[in-house]
């Protein structure tokens, strides 16, 4: 398994020389099967270098949405395989009672927001409510609902002994007078369990998660306490607030890093940065 990120930004792309060690471009990545099988972890602006880097002729490529926020999906309509006949591109979501996957990204995907409806993209595309466990390829892939805002999914991947986690957003310690607690309590446990990699919402410090508790994200100290909880081997922090610059990012890890000498490792997560998993 092989694993790429394309976009780590999180809200909105934040370009810059600020920022362009570990890249401005909201959340996407690349997670490469032994055989070739593709999966594309949301769709935010990162998606279309991910698209721009792909074989022609594809054949088939999944993509799996963690929720519908606009910094996950806004890069969805200039992914070129959905610009391409012979391309069958499987979206999955998270589900709804009220509405199904094609009614609800079609909200952004017509005029006025957007010129071309998904009805008239040419490649054949299929919507899917992302059922609890379900194998795409070599694959074998569980989701999950976890704390954030409106429904959202955490997604967890595995092929054969290789396993990794994916939460962009997501607030486990919300309403929990010490975090972690027990994990058939804690949002995402079951999720980020023994897994190899886990790439998960660090966006905030200590400090300033304090102002913005239930907004539905993380401070990089609760995302590492998740992690070491769960028993993950690797966290890549994920979902950088727009406001952090590289330095600050490099600050934060390293005091995450002198405060858990013990594991897990931690990543700042940065465009381009890949991870290989052996199956």
């Amino acid at each position: 398994m092989k694993v790429t990120l394309w976009g780590t930004r999180g809200t909105l792309p934040a370009m810059g020389p600020e920022t362009a060690r570990y890249g401005g471009n909201t959340a996407s990545v690349e997670v490469r099967g032994s055989d070739g099988t593709l999966l594309v972890l949301d769709a935010g602006t990162g998606i279309r270098r991910l698209g721009m880097s792909l074989e022609p002729g594809l054949r088939r490529v999944d993509i799996l949405l963690s929720h519908l926020h606009l910094d996950h999906v806004q890069g969805l309509g200039v992914f070129g395989p959905l610009f391409q006949p012979e391309t069958e591109v499987y979206i999955w979501g998270p589900p709804s009672l009220t509405s199904d996957l094609r009614s609800r990204l079609s909200r952004y995907l017509s005029p006025p927001l957007f010129p071309v409806r998904i009805r008239d993209l040419p490649c054949q595309i299929v919507l899917n409510d992302a059922p609890r466990t379900f194998s795409v390829g070599e694959f074998e892939v569980e989701s999950a609902l976890v704390l954030h805002p409106g429904l959202t999914l955490g997604y967890r991947i595995r092929e054969g002994r290789a396993c990794m986690a994916y939460m962009p957003d997501h607030e486990p310690a919300l309403g929990m007078r010490q975090f972690p607690g027990e994990p058939e309590w804690t949002s995402g446990y079951d999720i980020a369990a023994g897994v190899d990699l886990l790439i998960h919402d660090s966006q905030y410090t200590d400090a300033e998660y304090g102002e913005r508790v239930g907004w539905g994200h993380s401070s990089l100290p609760q995302a590492v306490a998740l992690a070491r909880s769960a028993g993950a081997r690797r966290l890549v922090m994920f979902h950088h607030d727009p406001s952090h610059g590289d330095a600050l990012l490099d600050s934060m890890a390293g005091e995450a890093r002198e405060a858990a000498p013990d594991g897990p490792e931690i990543d700042v997560g940065r465009e381009g940065a890949t991870y290989d998993l052996p199956a």
